[in-house]
Formats: C-alpha cells, structure tokens, sequence
C-alpha cells in the first residue's frame, strides 16, 4: 500500500527557502600566505588553481586531508563551501560548512549556509532531528559574534539581512515539535523585521502564508482548551472565576481564527496567479468557519493588502454554535442531495443528532463522486482527504472500498488530486454504507469518517460505468466553529 508524506502544505510557502544573500568570507587571513613549507605552498596553489570546480573541490580535500592544521585552512575551507555550492553537491557543501564551524564557531556564512540546507531537508522530510539542528544553528546564527577585521556596517548588514531567515528556522522547527503557539512567535517576529514591501514576495510571503497555518493548528489547541474551561465550568455552576476563565478561553480560540483569516487574506493579495486559488478555498473555509458566511470577507482582504498585521481593533463576529448553524442550512436547503461534499460531512459530524440522522438516512445507499487528495491508495481502497481541516491533519475523512480491484497501473497516485469527470478526473464514486463521528481533539476538528461501498474509479478516456444519483454544487459551505 502507498502512503503519502506530506511536505509543505503548498510550494509557495517553499518560496523561504530560495533566498539567499550574498555574505563575505570572515577573518581570512589577508595580504600574502605565508607557507614555509614549499611542498604545501605547491598544494595550495595547484589546488586553488584549479579552472574546474570538481577538480578544485578534490584538490582542496586532498589538502586539507594531508594539512590539516595550515595556517590556510579557513581560507580553503571557505573556498570549498563556494566550489561545492558550484556543483550543486548540497551534502557536500553542508559538510564543508561544518567543518568551518569546528574551527571558526561564529562564522556566519557556514551557519546561514547550514541553517539553510538543513531547513530545506526539515521542510521536505520532518525529520525532527533535522529540524532542531537547524533551529540550534539559526538560534547561534542570531547570537554570533562579529569577526575581527570586518566594519560594523558590514556586519549589521549581513545580520539583518539573515535575521529574518533564522526566526523563519526556528518556526519551522517549533511546527515539526507541535509547538504552534512558539511557531506563531517566530513568524510574528521574522515578519515584523522585513521592510514594507517585504511580506509581499519571497520569503516574507511564503512565511505569511505558514503563519496563517500555524494560527490554525494553534486553534485546534486553544479550543481543546476552551472545551476544558467550560466543562469545569459547567461542573461548578455560579463559580464566576471558572466562568470567565471559560470565555477567556473561548475568546482566545476564536480569536486564533480571525488571525489566520487575516493572513490568509494576507497571502492571497499577493500570491502569484497560480497561487491565489490554493490559498482562497483555505482561506473562505477557515472564515466561514469561524463567522458562518463570507460576508465581510471582500473588506477583510482589502484591509490586509494594505498592512501586515491587523489592526488592534479588527473584529469578525463569531457566528451561531456549530448545531444551530447546520439547522440554518438544512432548512435553507431544498434538497439536501445537492449539499457539497463536505457540507454533508459536516452535518454528519457536528450537527444536531435529529438533523445527522436526518440526513444520513437520505444518503445512505446512494451514490456520490469523491473529490479530495488521495492520502492512501491500494487496489482495493482508496482513501481521501475531503475538507481543509482534514488535508492540514493529513488523514482520510473518506475510504472508498472498491467494487472491483482496480489495475496496478491506474491505481491513483498518493498525492494526486481525484476530481470529477468534468473538471477532467479521474473520479472515484461510491455508495454510502457507513459513517462515524470523529469527535474534536487538540490534534484535530470534529469530522466524521465515511465508508463508501462498490467504488468504482472513472478517467477521461473512459465511458463512465455509472452516474452517481446525487449532484453537487461546487461551491462548499464548510464547518462552522468547533
């Protein structure tokens, strides 16, 4: 079976990890080497002579190998992280990076360079220890000394340029450890050091984005907390300091929502084109969620293109309880066939009990296409990530099992996105045969988990085997607040 290992949640916020300023070798000796013994002045020539960059870069192991103490050793060791880098042979350049920095613990270029390799290693596999070696780095990078010989300008030049980048580090880190509420600080103070136009691309832009998602998984934390506050509330009736604590707490969650909706709206303003529409569906969710419509949202974005963090005064009214929300829509829904997808599963899982028996008794036994990310796949299965909420956690909300075993060859990629056939498929349709209720978590929103029956997978090159009995719209009206 094929499982799927998510990096970043898109490849804009990958964008932190391409810059890259120009920094200056440190403390290298200057005016004429002196190497009194000509055998290994003849090495170091032949080795920095070198036209080709491969060549050079053996040359110089070759040396450092038969010198390991010359009085040239940074000078070279410098020199290779540049001709590695020349080759693209990014182990290789960390590896010359490290060496520096057993014999010169503050040079910046070999910690900016490791933080950065390490980074993109931590961003593409979540390996933890991967992660805290470059948040230990970017935490000494933030701290190190300036070099002798090199002007206070200079200096502040290259640390201001490399702040932003070591916060943007650390916060990765603190996401990998589950630490979102450290991660939210990080990219609050990473931000904050950009000059005005600096949010709006590159780096800057991409780690709006990451701020906003981190904001969400510290909501899931914050309501968990919330759920806590109240339960001891309702536990000792007319204590008023549990009752304040319990809408404290409730405050603090809702509040984690209008932030990412902030910078959500944010990020969409000046995302690239091919952008804008991975980041709006996310964005509408999350407001929805939180306010029950998208009324406000149009002002909402306009307010935050034109500053980076909200103003103090900034409010969006929290909408009805999650109950008295799915109540609204059902009964302004005619047909509740043609509830989206996710709409359905939202009814199923946080709606009153009256309405999701309701409606699970109109669906069961019928057919409906699956579009979402495919999160596991095998011959017999496929499972698929349907909601926002269940794509950030990264986990199926819906297992369609097959009628038939589906062909090696067209069983859908882990990753892939499964759409209907208009939009040009593949499609895999189902018959709902069971659901269970997921109730919310610190880890997660409350979502049901649904198993289809007789699934059949549909591509554009073939007639499809049947029509799934149900339309959808394919505007969502998404969960409101847990």
């Amino acid at each position: 079976m094929k499982k799927f290992v998510f990096a970043s949640v898109m490849a804009l916020a990958s964008l932190s990890l391409v810059y890259a300023p120009t920094l200056r070798a440190q403390d290298q000796p200057s005016g004429t080497i002196q190497i009194k013994d000509p055998a290994e002045y003849n090495a170091y020539s032949m080795a920095t002579t070198q036209s080709d960059p491969k060549a050079k870069a053996a040359a110089i192991e070759d040396f450092l190998t038969k010198y390991p103490q010359s009085v040239v050793k940074k000078t070279l060791l410098d020199t290779l992280i540049d001709t590695y880098q020349q080759t693209g042979d990014t182990d290789h350049t960390l590896s010359a990076a490290s060496r520096m920095l057993q014999v010169d613990p503050d040079n910046l270029k070999a910690i900016y360079i490791s933080v950065f390799l390490k980074k993109a290693q931590c961003t593409k596999t979540s390996d933890q220890q991967t992660c805290d070696d470059a948040a230990a780095l970017a935490q000494k990078g933030l701290i190190a000394k300036q070099p002798a010989g090199m002007a206070p300008d200079d200096w502040k030049k290259q640390t201001d340029a490399l702040a932003p980048f070591f916060d943007s580090a650390i916060a990765a880190d603190d996401i990998v450890k589950k630490d979102p509420a450290a991660a939210v600080e990080e990219y609050r103070k990473e931000l904050a050091l950009y000059p005005p136009d600096g949010t709006t691309k590159g780096p800057g832009l991409g780690d709006t984005l990451q701020l906003a998602l981190a904001y969400v998984k510290l909501q899931l934390i914050d309501a968990q907390a919330q759920r806590d506050a109240e339960a001891k509330a309702k536990a000792t009736p007319g204590d008023a300091t549990l009752a304040a604590a319990a809408k404290a707490a409730k405050d603090k969650a809702g509040q984690d929502y209008v932030q990412a909706c902030w910078f959500f709206a944010r990020a969409w303003n000046f995302a690239p084109a091919n952008f804008k529409g991975q980041i709006e569906p996310q964005l509408e969710y999350y407001f929805k969620k939180y306010h029950g419509d998208l009324t406000g949202l149009d002002t909402l974005k306009t307010q935050s293109a034109a500053t980076l963090f909200p103003p103090g005064t900034l409010s969006i009214a929290a909408a009805k309880t999650p109950e008295e929300q799915i109540h609204d829509l059902l009964a302004s829904t005619s047909d509740w066939n043609t509830l989206a997808l996710a709409d359905k599963e939202t009814v199923l899982s946080v709606g009153s009990k009256e309405d999701a028996d309701k409606l699970w008794a109109l669906l069961q036994g019928k057919d409906t296409p699956v579009p979402g990310t495919v999160i596991e796949s095998s011959a017999s299965q496929i499972k698929v990530a349907v909601t926002p909420d269940a794509k950030e956690a990264k986990t199926a909300d819906f297992i369609v099992n097959m009628k038939e075993p589906i062909p090696e060859k067209e069983i859908p990629a882990v990753g892939s996105e499964l759409k209907v056939l208009k939009d040009g498929g593949p499609e895999v349709d189902g018959t709902y045969d069971t659901y269970t209720p997921v109730p919310a978590s610190a880890a997660g929103a409350a979502s049901a988990q649904i198993v289809l029956k007789d699934g059949i997978l549909q591509t554009a090159k073939k007639a499809p085997a049947h029509k799934p009995a149900a339309a959808h719209h394919t505007t969502t009206t998404h969960k409101p607040q847990q």
